[in-house]
């Protein structure tokens, strides 16, 4: 009987180790799987807020603002016509940047007569908020007009940034304005209710279609989501109203302003990305600042009431992008060459006119399928990867890619297809061309804002590029001679000391570690993080509110 249980156990071993075998297989093997579970990361920092977005731990979207630039995409602006250019039928318009930005005659939008006529008579008498809703609205404008007949120089107009500065290039502008929520866009001085083509059924557009016209305010018109599929009438009632309150709360403030002016601020970036990309799939929204925290939490309570428990306060002493693994990430996949699958690499290169992707076999060891074969797999594998580094640096404009010759047209055009079903999750607009005779595919994707560039090379933090340094087996010496004049000199007793993880785990050896005879010596509040941001002998003192002490040149004073 003891004999037999044993053997009914070692099957049942043996059955658990092959089914998770297979399942490691299947997972290798890039089965498909049902759900992907999203994550959302927000790290705030006294100079810019990091948001990164994570499928399955991997990180798919990167996007830095810093906290000291106002422009954004979908603010609102009083403005003043600068200069005529009718060669471009365009003008420049200045709403308070370095440089005019510029508006085209065909972005002032058919309702433009009916718009500035308001603006004139809300600015002619500010103690009376108009209603648009007993607007006359006045006819459309040309289609074939020009800027000259329409716009004069000096002229106040009411404009949204529409794309941000990008290299020489002021802003770009709208004069159609318009104010964006999760299910609805709501359009002042229109009276259009439109449905996106993503939503595929007939009786639900006719559904959504009656239902806006049914509660929209007159001369105001809408454009519903595709996130607005099956939502009750109650969901999309409340956010019209809000987005209602919006356009007024704009007259308000339009009243009072002076040009150039700011009108209408857009949500942050972290809630504007939680806007366009919030879905079932999050799982979790971690964020180390209790303010970004708090705007997040309502935000999510809002949209998603039942939901609103996936927001999290993250309060960890290591940098949050490092407890997340998402550092690594940055300094893997950003920079001029990118390692992919099998010693395969891509090259990428950014110029003013367009961005250009070289796919590489590098050293990857060859199968005996053939060369056809190899090339097919490895311009397989760079699609995902290319698919990924778009969204990851929201490269835009041209972007033309150099996969590895192949001959077989049923081979291109498999690798046409994966590439199309790859960025068809992605949100920004593209258009995908079929590979041409000498091997290139071309996409255009939408620009809204610069590509992001993050340098992964890392200066020597020692040297400063000298080329020389003092003695490496010195330098935790340095560190305690810079703790000492911190505690005894500057009289801080609660800091961090921020180093190299490899440095950390040198500090942290031993059972009367170097860590604990500092502490016993100088402070006991003193933490040391190990941050993978930092160079192998860079380091960065904290004080007990999180900011940086710079003891660089403290301690070349002394």
């Amino acid at each position: 009987m003891e004999e037999h249980s044993k053997v009914c156990s070692l099957f049942f071993i043996v059955l658990c180790f092959n089914k998770s075998y297979y399942l490691y297989l299947a997972f290798n093997n890039n089965l498909k799987r049902i759900d992907v579970s999203t994550e959302l990361v927000v790290d705030v920092q006294p100079k810019e807020v990091s948001i990164a977005l994570l499928d399955d731990k991997r990180l798919v979207e990167l996007q830095k603002e810093a906290r000291n630039i106002s422009f954004s995409v979908g603010d609102i602006y009083l403005g003043r016509v600068k200069k005529l250019m009718p060669g471009l039928n365009a003008a420049f318009v200045d709403v308070g940047y370095e440089k005019d930005a510029f508006l085209h005659y065909l972005d002032l939008g058919s309702q433009f007569n009916s718009c500035e006529k308001f603006i004139k008579q809300s600015l002619s008498d500010r103690k009376r908020v108009l209603s648009i809703s007993k607007f006359n609205m006045l006819p459309e404008i040309d289609k074939e007009g020009t800027v000259s007949e329409t716009l004069k120089v000096g002229q106040e107009i009411l404009v949204q940034i529409s794309k941000e500065p990008i290299s020489s290039k002021g802003p770009r502008l709208t004069a159609e304005i318009s104010f964006a929520g999760r299910f609805l866009v709501l359009l002042p001085f229109s009276d259009k209710v439109s449905i996106s083509q993503k939503i595929k059924s007939n009786e639900e557009k006719a559904r959504l279609k009656q239902l806006i016209q049914s509660i929209k305010p007159k001369n105001f018109g809408v454009i519903v989501r595709t996130v607005a599929e099956n939502k009750r009438v109650a969901e999309l009632d409340n956010e019209l109203k809000t987005l209602v309150k919006c356009w007024e709360d704009c007259l308000v403030k339009l009243q009072k302003a002076k040009t150039p002016s700011l009108i209408f601020e857009e949500t942050g970036r972290t809630v504007g990305v939680l806007r366009d990309i919030f879905s079932p799939s999050f799982e979790n929204i971690y964020v180390n600042d209790e303010d970004a925290y708090q705007q997040i939490y309502n935000y999510v309570s809002l949209i998603a009431p039942e939901r609103k428990d996936i927001v999290k306060l993250y309060k960890g002493d290591l940098p949050i992008f490092d407890n997340f693994a998402i550092t690594k990430q940055i300094k893997s996949s950003f920079g001029k060459t990118v390692s992919f699958k099998n010693g395969a690499y891509l090259i990428i290169e950014h110029t003013e006119a367009l961005h250009v992707i070289d796919v590489n076999s590098g050293n990857r060891s060859k199968s005996t399928a053939g060369q056809e074969s190899n090339a097919l797999d490895v311009n397989l594998a760079a699609a995902e990867e290319i698919a990924r580094q778009l969204r990851l640096r929201d490269m835009g404009g041209i972007i033309v890619i150099d996969y590895i010759d192949m001959m077989e047209p049923d081979n291109r055009q498999k690798l046409y297809d994966r590439m199309k079903e790859l960025m068809a999750q992605d949100r920004a607009r593209h258009n995908i061309l079929p590979l041409s005779k000498f091997g290139l595919m071309q996409i255009t994707r939408q620009r809204v804002r610069p590509a992001l560039d993050i340098n992964t090379s890392e200066d020597c933090p020692t040297c400063y590029g000298k080329g020389t340094i003092r003695p490496s087996i010195l330098f935790t010496d340095r560190l305690e001679d810079k703790i000492s004049y911190l505690v005894h000199k500057l009289k801080v007793k609660k800091f961090s000391l921020h180093v190299h993880p490899f440095i950390a785990a040198f500090i942290n050896k031993g059972f009367f570690s170097l860590k604990w005879q500092w502490r016993c010596k100088y402070a006991f509040r003193f933490k040391l993080i190990p941050n993978q941001s930092l160079a192998f002998l860079e380091y960065k003192f904290y004080d007990g509110n999180n900011s940086e002490i710079d003891l660089k040149e403290e301690i070349e004073i002394k």
